[in-house]
């Protein structure tokens, strides 16, 4: 990587072991890839609940040739925000968008994907049915 890796908590104390896992899956990303130039990871505490647990957002934005990529991991719907409110399953989960996002952007890159162009307007023209005239 052309730019250092860096990881950022918001509203908790760091951990080290969170980190660890973070740098182990952004090595995987870039292997993946083949070259990131960077990548920057944000892990916020949303909440702090007795009751349902604790809420992460995890946004990773990742820098590729000519590219940036953004993944936003937070859980949107009541069934996702309190099924695991674990921090290890919200990165996971974050990394796994991360890579889906990255394969995409790959596919995309080597014409794998199929762009759907513009029609012409002389292509449109020719799809509007003309006008009948009644001959008396």
């Amino acid at each position: 990587m052309d730019i250092p890796v860096e990881i950022v908590f918001h509203n908790m104390p760091s951990s080290a072991k969170i980190e660890a896992e973070i740098r182990k899956r952004i090595d995987k990303l870039d292997r993946l890839y083949e070259h990131l130039t960077g990548c920057r990871v944000s892990v916020e505490q949303l909440h702090r609940r007795h009751h349902t647990g604790n809420l992460y957002d995890i946004h990773i934005d990742m820098r590729v040739p000519g590219e940036e990529l953004v993944v936003s991991r937070e859980p949107h719907h009541a069934r996702e925000k309190f099924a695991d409110p674990d921090l290890g399953i919200a990165v996971r989960n974050a990394f796994k968008a991360a890579e889906r996002r990255l394969l995409d952007y790959k596919r995309k890159q080597r014409g794998e994907v199929k762009v759907h162009a513009k029609p012409s307007p002389a292509r449109c023209r020719s799809l509007i049915p003309t006008r009948i005239t009644a001959s008396s």
